[in-house]
């Protein structure tokens, strides 16, 4: 499965985004949505998984959860926007991990993209795509796009989107 993850859009797509879309079997969005008609045009092209962020509106927050669990191809995803990364994840986050792992952490929230496996959690991937829109402090957005197969993630890779 052909996934792309994005976030912190703040209302921002083009159709440099859209295209990158049509090439995924599924789009995440890991928060800070910003305009309800985003994610309209982004399920017109594929379907989506998606959580709130902090500076949604009652509309995504009212469709979309904070948190969102699910399985895609054999490994288990946590979606949130507000996480932090190993080993400096925010309380909220900890509590949650001694708890509950999954096999892949994904979040947004911080503008700045991160790929890296918590050893500490069983090798736990978390992903962090930057931020997609132009709103933020980063100078270039970003979003990630992966393969996801029997229990494996393959072909990671960073897309630059350009300067914001």
């Amino acid at each position: 499965m052909k996934i792309l993850l994005f976030s912190d859009t703040h209302s921002y797509i083009d159709e440099t985004i859209l295209s990158y879309c049509e090439m995924a079997d599924e789009v995440w969005h890991a928060g800070d949505i910003g305009d309800f008609s985003l994610v309209e045009r982004i399920q017109e092209i594929k379907p989506l998984r998606a959580v709130y962020g902090n500076i949604d509106g009652e509309a995504v927050r009212s469709t979309y959860p904070e948190d969102l669990w699910f399985e895609v191809e054999g490994l288990s995803i946590w979606m949130t926007h507000i996480g932090g990364y190993p080993p400096r994840y925010n309380s909220r986050v900890r509590k949650v991990l001694s708890g509950r792992q999954p096999d892949i952490f994904v979040c947004g929230h911080s503008h700045i993209l991160k790929v890296l496996r918590d050893q500490e959690r069983r090798g736990m991937l978390c992903l962090n795509p930057g931020a997609a829109g132009k709103h933020g402090f980063q100078k270039v957005r970003t979003m990630l796009r992966f393969e996801l197969q029997s229990g494996k993630v393959k072909g990671m890779e960073a897309i630059e989107l350009g300067k914001k």
